[in-house]
């Protein structure tokens, strides 16, 4: 019974928010607790859980907006795609916002990802990915500037630096990701227009080459509400056997 009073606000607040049309903007945090009759903060950790949904977008400095029924970017882990494939595969209108490539020397975090020297040169392209015009993911992925010269993207790419590789006949492999939820950097925040500190699923991976080399270490920051990854595994042999009923011989 101690949570009821926090879960009747949630329900109040899905009321609120499913009788205004995307868009609109929703009271000020004073005005809207007020209304509910609760404190700010309060408020605040109640209305986490519609953003984390991707019903309501907050954007710093103009207010918190209503955004509907979020299209979901559905895709198994089995398999490595890029986002634009798994969009283009489900009818999804997905695209990338604003790309920045620049070339950089490799820190001692992407170095050793990358398997080079501290200080290497190294392209890295950034840009965030969007769906209805809203940024669902910041996507960083760092080369080798033997493996990509920025050059080569200036001239054509679509947002996807594995699908450039791979129409460029690079023979890669497997990719190998650690997937966490993690809070937004005031960085990541600001290109995902959401608040610092907000939840957010994190990949980070390495893409390996036939030959086992590294070519590509990433970090994906994805928007909660907007995703559904799932994974298909086979069970154990080990643990079939160890569950199998033993077999009982006639004795007579």
């Amino acid at each position: 019974m101690a949570h009821f009073p926090f879960q009747r606000l949630q329900a109040d607040l899905a009321v609120v928010i499913g009788n205004m049309s995307a868009g609109s903007r929703l009271p000020s945090e004073p005005e809207l607790a007020r209304q509910m009759g609760v404190s700010r903060a309060t408020l605040r950790e109640a209305m986490r859980m519609f953003e984390t949904r991707g019903l309501i977008r907050r954007r710093q400095g103009a207010g918190t907006f209503v955004v509907g029924q979020p299209a979901i970017i559905e895709g198994g882990l089995e398999v490595l795609e890029s986002m634009l494939t798994l969009a283009r595969r489900t009818g999804l209108d997905v695209g990338p916002g604003p790309v920045t490539i620049e070339q950089v020397d490799a820190d001692e975090e992407s170095a050793m990802a990358l398997d080079i020297a501290p200080g290497a040169r190294v392209v890295r392209v950034s840009r965030t990915m969007l769906s209805a015009d809203r940024p669902v993911a910041y996507l960083v992925d760092t080369l080798p500037e033997q493996i990509l010269h920025a050059e080569e993207l200036n001239i054509k790419f679509d947002g996807s630096v594995l699908d450039y590789l791979l129409q460029r006949g690079d023979p890669l492999t497997i990719s190998k990701a650690t997937i966490t939820a993690t809070n937004a950097t005031a960085e990541v925040g600001k290109m995902l227009e959401i608040q610092r500190g907000d939840v957010l699923l994190k990949f980070e991976a390495r893409l390996f080459t036939a030959s086992g080399k590294v070519v590509d270490h990433s970090f994906s920051y994805f928007v909660p509400g907007y995703f559904n990854f799932h994974i298909i595994r086979r069970v154990g042999e080990a643990m079939n056997r160890s569950v199998a009923r033993p077999r009982i011989e006639n004795q007579e």
